[in-house]
């Protein structure tokens, strides 16, 4: 089963890309890195990346302040 930020992600269907899973959970925030299965996804490549059902998935959003 798929993985998503360490917890089993059961709406995965044959020809999910990235892009579309950060969509479907409502991921908004401006500043996101996506790590799939230890490599950086970077946003320009989040709807050429289709997932598969063993993928561990981080998508991780950035905060700033100061």
């Amino acid at each position: 089963m798929m993985q998503l930020n360490h917890r089993d992600y059961k709406d995965w269907q044959e020809g999910l890309t990235v892009q579309a899973l950060i969509e479907a959970c409502r991921f908004t925030w401006p500043k996101l890195v996506v790590k799939l299965n230890g490599r950086v996804v970077w946003p320009e490549e989040y709807g050429a990346t289709i997932l598969k059902d063993t993928d561990d998935l981080e998508v991780i959003h950035l905060l700033g302040g100061g």
